[in-house]
């Protein structure tokens, strides 16, 4: 009479080839959520960042250092705005623009700073 079965040997080899499979399986899958998760902020914080700089631009109180969040709409999303005095010393041409510039710095943030994103930008002062 034959054997009808598989014999401990052929049982665990099965066992590793599946291991190995899906030991692999798992980790192709956690690095196509993580850089899902990348392409979702470097394409939402470039224009939050936009956004966020024409609406402090366009405030009739001025420019000046400030933070915040987004909001509902945008859960966990952060922004920071610093502002600076513009220097031009290395630029002839520029030093000689009338009034003085501000330079504009404003970082949004993500996932506790996980990610991060600057936007630099220059203006005319007020004063």
């Amino acid at each position: 009479m034959k054997n009808a079965g598989f014999t401990l040997l052929e049982v665990m080899i099965a066992m590793a080839i599946l291991a190995i499979g899906l030991t692999s399986l798992f980790g192709s899958q956690s690095s196509s959520v993580a850089l899902a998760t990348e392409t979702r902020f470097n394409i939402q914080a470039p224009l939050l960042a936009r956004l966020q700089l024409s609406t402090i631009q366009s405030s009739p109180e001025g420019i000046f250092a400030d933070n915040g969040d987004f909001g509902d709409e945008f859960p966990g999303f952060q922004w920071e705005l610093s502002v600076e005095e513009a220097s031009f010393q290395d630029s002839e041409l520029l030093e000689q623009l009338e009034g003085k510039m501000q330079h504009l710095m404003l970082t949004v943030t993500w996932g506790e700073e996980l990610f991060s994103y600057q936007l630099d930008s220059y203006q005319r002062s007020e004063e």
